[in-house]
């Protein structure tokens, strides 16, 4: 939980009210933060919510797909759950001399070849990704692409899938962003940075504790902010206070073997250090990341800038 940094407290004055209140809190947010990479939340965020961060706030978006069917009354489980799936495009890539289009659909979020069976049912096959890319315009606005790699029945070529809406999209109504995901479940990095959504959630679990039978310190939506203030000053001295002790003992550490080896190393934070080499050392950096929800009273905003970045010494 001290590792993180709060950036941001908002009130939801009202049920269902969150993702819009969330993404205010994004859009002010963005400018002041360099680096912030990306988004990771529930899937409160819907479509138009992914295409303002893609295309506006340049921000990449990680969560998933709502089902196209669940069931609330059972257990959260897989075969309970039908994902949605929708049309994209068509591709037409040369194979042995000759044009063959490829017809592309999503599924849960994931992009893939869709093709009919004797039987007349639609077959999924899911592509790899092997890059996500962003483009930024003179506007100001950004392009997000992926690129992916076809099967080897198709040579193994490489096709680009747009990831945000245009025109286009909107004269056949299909909304993209809905649809199709950067990062979808079934992509080996959503297992690897997902999680961290749970770090947030350990904050949001923290401040419940601190309320008596759950009731809050104070009454109304005015007195509130003052006390996630008070807390989120709390959390961020914490994480701060853990970052720099961390960096003097890895120094003195540092320093200790430099009388036993000639090797000239960086000391944390300078210029060329690379997250692998805090990782070998079992030294975690770690960084503000996704966002956590509160009770009605408030919204604490966790954003993923390298806020915890100590500057180059």
């Amino acid at each position: 939980m001290h590792g993180r940094i709060i950036l941001d407290v908002e009130w939801v004055p009202t049920a269902g009210a969150e993702a819009r209140i969330a993404m205010n809190s994004f859009t002010r947010l963005a400018p002041l933060i360099e680096g912030a990479q990306g988004v990771i939340y529930d899937t409160a965020l819907l479509g138009v919510h992914h295409q303002t961060l893609l295309r506006d706030l340049g921000l990449l978006p990680i969560n998933r797909v709502t089902a196209a069917r669940a069931n609330p009354k059972h257990p959260r489980r897989a075969e309970r759950r039908v994902e949605k799936s929708a049309y994209i495009e068509d591709h037409t890539v040369t194979v042995h001399a000759k044009p063959v289009t490829i017809t592309l659909y999503a599924r849960g979020g994931a992009v893939g070849i869709g093709e009919l069976t004797e039987t007349g049912d639609l077959t999924f096959t899911e592509l790899s990704r092997v890059r996500t890319h962003r483009k930024r315009d003179k506007n100001g606005k950004y392009r997000w692409y992926n690129d992916y790699v076809l099967p080897d029945r198709y040579q193994a070529q490489r096709i680009t899938v747009r990831l945000h809406a245009n025109r286009d999209d909107a004269a056949r109504k299909f909304n993209r962003t809905e649809n199709v995901r950067a990062i979808p479940p079934s992509d080996p990095d959503f297992a690897r940075l997902y999680p961290r959504r749970n770090d947030s959630e350990s904050i949001n679990r923290n401040l419940e504790d601190t309320l008596w039978i759950g009731r809050a310190h104070s009454i109304g939506h005015a007195r509130q902010p003052l006390n996630l203030l008070g807390y989120a000053l709390m959390v961020n001295a914490l994480a701060l206070h853990r970052h720099q002790r961390r960096r003097t003992q890895l120094a003195a550490s540092r320093g200790s073997r430099t009388h036993h080896s000639t090797r000239q190393e960086p000391i944390f934070g300078a210029p060329g250090l690379a997250p692998k080499l805090i990782a070998n050392r079992r030294e975690r950096c770690q960084r503000p990341n996704a966002t956590s929800r509160l009770p009605p009273s408030g919204r604490v905003v966790d954003f993923p800038p390298s806020i915890l970045q100590p500057p180059p010494s």
